[in-house]
C-alpha cells in the first residue's frame, strides 16, 4: 500500500511538473510524451497512407485539391505568423505543412502532429466554399497547435499503465510513441481519426475560428458549416466520423458564438 502511494504521489507531481501551456486559450496541458516524437511517426504513417498503391486515396479532382491546399496554405502561414510572433515558434520549428485532399465519401478531416492534414471529398458538400472549409482546416489544424494528440497520449498512458508508464512515456524511445501513435490513429490498417475529448474540441473551435481569422476568412461563417453538419447527423442517421465523441450541436454552435467576438478581432476583411 505504501509502495502504491508513493507511485501515486510521484505521478501526481510529474504530472503538476509536466505541463506546458495551449497558445491562444493559455490552458495549462498535460505533456509526458514529446509531441516532436509524435510528429516523426506521424509523418511516416502519412506518407503510409497516400502512397499506397493498394488503397489510391489520393483525389485526382484538380480543382478541389487546389482549394484544399490553397485554403491550408494560408491558414498554415497566418498561424505560423501567430507562433513565430507569440513566443511559440519552438513549438512549430519542425513542421512540414501538407494538405492533401482524400477520394472517400466518409465526412472527414484531420490534422496529425507535424501539420499533416487531410480532407475528405465528402465533406465537401457540407463545406461548401473556402469559408467553410477554412472552417474544418482551422478546426484540424487547432488540434495539432494545440498538440491534444500528445496529451491525449499523454492521459492514455497514465491511464492504462498508472504510475509506471511516466517513466515509459518520458524515456524518448522510439517504439513506445510508435505504439502510441499507432493507437491514436490506427495507422498499420486504414488511418482513423482522432478521438479528442468534448473539451478538446471546443478548445479546437475556439482556436479554429481565429486560425481562419488571421487566414482572412469570416469566422461568423463557422455557425453555417456547424449548421449543415447537424442537418447531415439528423434524422437517426449515423454521425459522421467528424462528429466523433463531440460536443451535441446546439451546445457546439453556442459556444462558437460566444467566441465569434474574439475570433473577429483577427479578421482584417477584405
Amino acid at each position: 500500500m505504501k509502495k502504491l502511494m508513493i507511485i501515486g504521489f510521484a505521478t501526481a507531481v510529474l504530472a503538476i511538473s509536466s505541463c506546458s501551456t495551449v497558445p491562444l486559450t493559455g490552458r495549462s496541458r498535460l505533456s509526458l510524451i514529446d509531441d516532436s516524437q509524435l510528429q516523426q511517426q506521424a509523418a511516416i504513417g502519412y506518407a503510409q497512407l497516400l502512397s499506397d498503391p493498394s488503397t489510391k486515396v489520393v483525389s485526382t479532382n484538380s480543382t478541389q485539391t487546389q482549394m484544399v491546399k490553397r485554403v491550408g496554405a494560408k491558414i498554415a502561414a497566418a498561424v505560423t505568423q501567430y507562433m513565430n510572433q507569440n513566443g511559440y515558434g519552438a513549438q512549430i520549428q519542425n513542421y512540414k505543412w501538407e494538405f492533401n485532399l482524400i477520394e472517400s465519401k466518409e465526412i472527414n478531416a484531420w490534422c496529425m502532429p507535424g501539420g499533416k492534414v487531410a480532407v475528405y471529398t465528402g465533406i465537401l458538400p457540407i463545406t461548401k466554399d473556402e469559408a467553410g472549409l477554412a472552417t474544418v482546416m482551422g478546426h484540424e489544424i487547432a488540434h495539432a497547435i494545440a498538440q491534444h494528440s500528445a496529451e491525449r497520449a499523454s492521459q492514455m498512458a497514465l491511464a492504462q499503465v498508472g504510475g509506471a508508464a511516466v517513466g515509459v512515456a518520458t524515456s524518448n524511445k522510439s517504439e513506445t510513441t510508435q505504439a502510441v501513435v499507432n493507437q491514436l490513429y490506427g495507422i498499420g490498417g486504414q488511418l482513423t481519426i482522432l478521438k479528442y475529448g468534448r473539451n478538446q474540441e471546443l478548445e479546437a473551435d475556439k482556436m479554429g475560428l481565429s486560425f481562419m481569422a488571421m487566414a482572412g476568412y469570416n469566422p461568423s461563417n463557422a455557425v453555417g458549416f456547424w449548421q449543415r453538419m447537424s442537418q447531415a447527423s439528423s434524422g437517426g442517421a449515423k454521425p459522421p466520423a467528424f462528429l466523433s465523441t463531440h460536443p451535441t450541436d446546439e451546445s457546439r454552435i453556442a459556444q462558437i458564438q460566444r467566441d465569434l467576438p474574439e475570433a473577429m478581432k483577427y479578421y482584417k476583411g477584405k
